[in-house]
């Protein structure tokens, strides 16, 4: 008997689907539409530099400002909040930039899997920070950082409560940075996939939703890239940290 289709529903958007099945005994190494997209945004990273900076012209063309508007923004971003030193680490910051930044901005394609609303691809990034950071502080400062978890001119009487605020702060940073991109993307697809559902509901009625859809669209959008902005500046800020201490 022919079941009924059920209509999509607002999460559905989020599941991750394997599009090839490949398994190791008990492992699931499957290839799935959040590694395509993925795979995808690296792509179109490479090929918006490559078309951009191809010719190199000294009038500059549409794709090669967009391509020197962006390191000269990554360029600007590391230079007001590492200083001088943040030069060498300008690939990792361009790169983790420009890879959640078109992750978000593939999720805004109709019917496309936005990979940064998953909490354990955010997480991944973060962790990912968070360790290199934490590796360049110690390699910088070697035992003398552990200083960094007590504020300087702190009473000594004010270490045991200090210290311990310290390490919770610093040791949530992953979670914070996780959890910001994956909220925030999660919620504003989630929101946009609610609005379009009552289009067709509504019929005529439907101009309504139709237009908030169009509005929280174009909000979508700034949050896609503020997001990405967010997630590369604090990074910039944890490095600054990190090699400056207090």
């Amino acid at each position: 008997m022919a079941t009924e289709s059920q209509p999509h529903g607002p999460l559905e958007q989020f599941i991750i689907q394997p599009l090839v099945d490949v398994k190791l005994g008990s492992v699931d190494l499957s290839f799935t539409n959040s590694a395509l997209t993925m795979i995808m945004a690296v792509g179109l990273v490479i090929a918006m530099l490559t078309i951009g900076m191809r010719r190199r012209a000294l009038v500059p063309g549409r794709w090669q400002s967009i391509a020197e508007l962006s390191y000269e923004f990554i360029a600007n971003m590391l230079r007001e909040n590492v200083g001088s030193e943040g030069r060498r680490f300008f690939p990792v910051i361009f790169s983790l930039f420009m890879f959640v930044l078109f992750g978000n901005m593939i999720g805004m394609l109709p019917y496309s899997f936005t990979f940064t609303s998953h909490l354990i691809v955010t997480f991944a990034l973060a962790l990912a920070v968070f360790a290199a950071v934490t590796i360049l502080g110690f390699v910088r400062h070697g035992m003398h950082f552990f200083s960094f978890f007590v504020p300087p001119g702190t009473p000594l009487l004010m270490w045991p409560l200090m210290i311990p605020i310290e390490i919770i702060s610093y040791l949530s940073r992953p979670i914070s940075l996780a959890v910001r991109l994956f909220a925030n993307m999660t919620a504003g697809h989630t929101l946009l996939k609610v609005f379009a559902g009552f289009i067709a509901a509504l019929g005529v009625l439907g101009v309504v939703p139709f237009a908030l859809v169009i509005a929280l669209t174009g909000l979508e959008v700034l949050i896609a890239f503020l997001q990405a902005y967010i997630f590369t500046i604090l990074t910039c800020i944890y490095i600054h940290d990190a090699l400056h201490m207090h």
